[in-house]
């Protein structure tokens, strides 16, 4: 048996509220058969997992899913796209943010997930201050540059 031990203080006495954990369905216990995906539990109790938006998540996921023994896989962004139901500025945005958060790895072809960091980003955003975070980071600086770059007006 494994117990959980969340304590409350009860009239100024601490009361273990010891919660046991059992085997609900037998028939139905998983059983690692052929290959196998596996989020490591740090990724919750450290706050990985709050430090990514929906998107995020989902690539995520989904790379695990789909990554052998060394977290590599390969996928086609249109399959990924199709698959998950992203389009391909989601998915590129999630992509770079998994990267940037140094979770994953790509190579152009492969992905890999990473080992996770000591420590998960922080949630902080940074402020755009020049012209070159503008472009990289700023939807309305982007969509003028494609406009103006495709001959139309911004």
């Amino acid at each position: 048996m494994d117990f959980l031990g969340p304590h409350l203080l009860m009239c100024g006495r601490e009361v273990n509220l010891m919660i046991e954990k059992r085997i609900l369905c037998h028939e139905r216990v998983r059983k690692i058969a052929g290959s196998f995906a596996f989020i490591e539990h740090r990724f919750l109790r450290d706050g990985f997992l709050v430090t990514l938006g929906h998107h995020e998540l989902l690539l995520y996921v989904f790379l695990v899913l789909a990554a052998d023994r060394h977290g590599v896989s390969f996928y086609s962004y249109d399959r990924i796209c199709s698959l998950l139901g992203l389009s391909v500025e989601e998915y590129i945005e999630a992509r770079n943010q998994l990267i940037d958060k140094d979770l994953i790895a790509f190579d152009g072809t492969l992905f890999q997930v990473l080992s996770l960091p000591e420590k998960p980003p922080s949630n902080k955003k940074a402020l755009l201050k020049t012209s070159g975070d503008m472009e990289r980071s700023d939807p309305a600086t982007v969509h003028c540059i494609l406009a103006k770059a495709f001959g139309e007006r911004p």
